[in-house]
């Protein structure tokens, strides 16, 4: 299955708004050829073991999830990784801290790459079996991208559950003291923002300069960047919209939003995403549709 046909079935039934345009249509009123580029990422699944299950996750991910990866695949990612020389490997979740192979992953791999990136809700790493981990993040200068959805207490809280939002503010606390997010380190801590409900993201750059001065005036935290996204219309924050009568509004939002200047960096084309099972996808959102890349059910272990 293309990803022009990825990018269709997320709407589903929906298309037939005559207000919303199919992707694919949409891309050719623009004159965009959408085609792969050169494979510069590796991103890892490591499994959908969460300790929250926030009201925007697209792949449902949670405490009670039982889905995580082996050791026996965690050294088919790699042999992989050794195999193929990746600009960037990202580890992702659920909560990536959670998985018990999670430091045999990040010694392996952080010789093979220029960047590893470790994606966190500050919430997984803040447990007191987590200072080894956080030491050798620290010691092989991991890249750490945190979820920090808001300033408010309140509407962080409604999104990823009680106590998050102190628990994040003590972990970036603790971060700064060993050095992420702090000027001529190389330890990066860059801040993840959704919205909480079925609207957009407000301006990337007003808000990291808001996210600044606010965190360092308040709570004396610093990060290096922050990044604003648009949540996926999948999973758990597809069933709250549909639930809540909203998701042909968010639809026809995201639609009416489309940004043809996107798709350069648009992560499916330079990106292979290795699911917990060891399955390969074009991207993250296509391990929830369960599209395999190419259309073909392809494991790690069968690339040579």
């Amino acid at each position: 299955m293309s990803r022009l046909q990825t990018a269709e079935n997320l709407c589903g039934n929906l298309f037939q708004i005559p207000a919303l345009e199919t992707f694919k249509n949409n891309l050719t009123s623009h004159g965009i050829d959408f085609k792969r580029a050169d494979c510069t990422t590796l991103q890892i699944n490591v499994g959908l073991l969460c300790n929250q299950a926030c009201k925007h996750c697209h792949l449902d991910a949670g405490p009670s999830r039982k889905e995580i990866m082996t050791r026996k695949t965690v050294e088919d990612v790699i042999d992989l990784a050794g195999r193929f020389n990746f600009k960037t490997i990202d580890i992702t979740g659920g909560a990536p801290e959670m998985n018990p192979h999670i430091q045999t992953l990040v010694n392996k791999l952080a010789p093979l790459t220029k960047t590893l990136i470790l994606r966190s809700n500050l919430t997984a790493i803040a447990e007191k079996d987590q200072k080894h981990l956080l030491q050798l993040l620290s010691d092989k200068k991991v890249t750490i991208i945190a979820s920090f959805p808001s300033l408010n207490e309140a509407q962080s809280e409604t999104q990823r559950g009680k106590n998050s939002f102190a628990t994040s503010i003590t972990t970036i606390k603790n971060l700064n003291a060993i050095g992420y997010g702090l000027p001529g380190t190389g330890l990066n801590l860059n801040l993840v923002c959704n919205p909480a409900g079925a609207f957009l993201p407000s301006s990337q750059e007003q808000l990291e300069k808001r996210f600044r001065q606010m965190l360092t005036k308040k709570w004396g935290l610093s990060f290096n960047n922050l990044y604003t996204f648009a949540n996926v219309p999948l999973g758990r924050f597809r069933s709250w919209l549909e639930r809540t009568g909203n998701l042909e509004s968010y639809l026809l939002k995201l639609a009416s939003n489309f940004n043809s200047c996107t798709l350069e960096g648009l992560m499916c084309r330079s990106l292979i995403s290795v699911s917990w099972e060891g399955y390969l996808y074009d991207c993250d959102f296509n391990q929830a549709l369960n599209l395999y890349m190419g259309g073909r059910k392809t494991h790690i272990s069968e690339l040579h």
